[in-house]
């Protein structure tokens, strides 16, 4: 598959994933009647939803990264080169910012509004460190065992950490950085952004190590057919 078209797909399913995210989050507060559960709940079923189906339309061209620890998760797999995953990481950035920006469009705000929420202290990181080690975790052992249900697998990876996380589960540097650019229900403050993406990479870290223990021969063994998934397979 041609870099540039790998690119696009990163870009569009980034893009559309933070316009949900954004855009859900503000809905969710506009019509839940200051309950800030219902808030919630509309926030994480409707990006659950948008990732199952930007992860199956846009697996197969990209490989649905659309978040930097993934693509270096993929990088350290040996499953992408060193300059695909640096172009990777650059367009994943620019479309969530694109995106958060699509969706403050779509209902009337201003485009550009640093973000004011506090998200800081040792259980909001220790929550993005948990959130991002069970989506590793999820992704690398679903490509392993089950590479049909990755879709579905992280959809519903990522619902129900919205929900036992105290930082309803960002798990995404590019989501960081993209929600510090809105005040509204997702948002984060800039100043925040370093230590939620520090406890990611931690993150990353730990789950690839775990899932390379359970599953250490996650490639092709000798006399083996390769498995059904790469880094052009949903992830």
């Amino acid at each position: 598959m041609p870099l540039a078209r790998r690119l696009l797909a990163e870009f569009v399913g980034t893009a559309l994933l933070l316009a949900t995210v954004v855009g859900s989050g503000i809905m969710g507060v506009a019509l839940s009647g200051g309950n800030d559960g219902i808030a919630l709940l509309a926030n994480a079923a409707a990006t659950a939803g948008a990732l199952y189906v930007l992860i199956v339309l846009f697996g197969p061209v990209s490989g649905a990264h659309f978040n930097p620890v993934v693509t270096l998760a993929m990088r350290m797999r040996g499953e992408i080169g060193k300059r695909e995953a640096i172009a990777y990481v650059v367009v994943q950035a620019v479309a969530a910012i694109a995106g958060v920006l699509l969706a403050h469009g779509m209902f009337d705000l201003p485009l550009l509004q640093p973000g004011t929420h506090a998200r800081t202290g040792m259980a909001q990181w220790l929550s993005e460190a948990v959130a991002t080690f069970g989506l590793l975790l999820t992704i690398l052992l679903g490509m392993r065992h089950r590479p049909a249900a990755v879709p579905a697998l992280v959809a519903a990876y990522i619902f129900a950490a919205y929900w036992f996380t105290a930082s309803t589960s960002f798990a995404n540097p590019a989501v960081t950085l993209a929600r510090s650019l809105t005040q509204t229900f997702a948002g984060i403050r800039p100043v925040d952004v370093p230590g939620f993406v520090l406890a990611q990479v931690l993150g990353m870290l730990a789950g690839y190590a775990i899932a390379t223990l359970l599953a250490p021969d996650a490639r092709t063994q000798p006399g083996e057919e390769p498995p059904a998934v790469s880094a052009k397979d949903p992830a």
